[in-house]
């Protein structure tokens, strides 16, 4: 199944919705009162679906298979971040992939042996942003803005000190990430991971989280497109650390839970590593695709 957080209008509140096989979006909310029905889950909140666990997923697949409502278009409705506002700050994974590593030494002015254990960061929760909205520009604040295309991991079962060989049991789904970074404040001033990779709309996500019953996460191409040119083509498959090993680090003494998102690194490709290094522009088109899961397309600044 694919589910979306969207709203009729800009006015609307957040409705959560299923894709139909004829490309619809059905909404739950709706479709529960038309049957007469209690939803185990916030129809609202597609947080409070994911940590609903199988009686959630089963209604959704019982009102999915024969709806009463005719559903929306999906090209009639906007589109949000599935999870437009984490509970908490979204999870990154540094340098997984070994090509990207390498085009990072010259960034970091030094050679760096590869790590034994994945690098972890953070995204605050306020830097989600929509999988069609834009991306904001100040030049006051950045000038060197560059794109991440990476793969999200959606939490389901919650836990902690996930053994490796378990990790797949607590994904949800997935999605599409766009790591989207604001390199001079990443790099200057002391260097500022976290508010580098921080700033408000700069982590888009979307357009639907595809459950795990249907994905293959061990070979997805990845792509990154600005302005119609590949600037990033790769497959999961290259990936350092694979995610239930990521699962199993990160879940050390930490707790995972429903809806949680993990973002697990972006390939070789990146702006900053470019000679001479290219940077985002406003008015630019970012199109961020995983084959097979999603298309992301933000304008900078637009």
């Amino acid at each position: 199944m694919r589910l979306v957080t969207f709203a009729p209008s800009l006015r609307d509140p957040a409705r959560v919705g299923v894709l139909l096989p004829d490309g619809g979006v059905l909404d739950l909310g709706e479709e529960a009162r038309l049957r007469g029905r209690a939803l185990p889950f916030d129809a609202g909140d597609l947080v409070s679906l994911i940590a609903s666990g199988e009686a959630g997923l089963g209604a959704v697949r019982e009102l999915a298979a024969a709806p009463r409502s005719k559903g929306s278009a999906l090209a009639g409705v906007r589109l949000l971040a599935p999870i437009p506002r984490p509970r908490k700050n979204v999870f990154c994974v540094g340098w997984n992939y070994l090509e990207h590593f390498q085009e990072g030494e010259k960034w970091r002015q030094a050679k760096t042996d590869l790590p034994d254990h994945p690098v972890f960061f953070s995204k605050a929760t306020s830097a989600v942003n929509g999988p069609y909205d834009p991306i904001p520009w100040d030049p006051k604040v950045t000038t060197q803005v560059d794109w991440e295309v990476e793969l999200g991991v959606v939490i389901g079962r919650p836990g902690k000190n996930i053994p490796e060989e378990r990790g797949l049991e607590h994904v949800f789904g997935y999605t599409v990430v766009n790591d989207v970074s604001a390199r001079d404040i990443q790099k200057g001033h002391g260097g500022q991971w976290h508010k580098g990779k921080s700033l408000d709309g700069y982590c888009p996500m979307g357009p639907w989280i595809a459950t795990a019953d249907e994905v293959d996460p061990s070979d997805l191409r990845v792509i990154t497109r600005v302005n119609g040119v590949v600037k990033q083509d790769s497959s999961t498959r290259y990936m350092y650390f694979k995610i239930p090993r990521l699962l199993a680090e990160l879940s050390l003494g930490l707790t995972l839970e429903p809806g949680d998102v993990l973002s697990t690194g972006t390939p070789p490709g990146v702006g900053f590593a470019r000679t001479p290094p290219e940077w985002l522009k406003q008015g630019d088109v970012m199109e961020t695709e995983i084959v097979g899961l999603g298309l992301l397309r933000n304008v900078v600044g637009g």
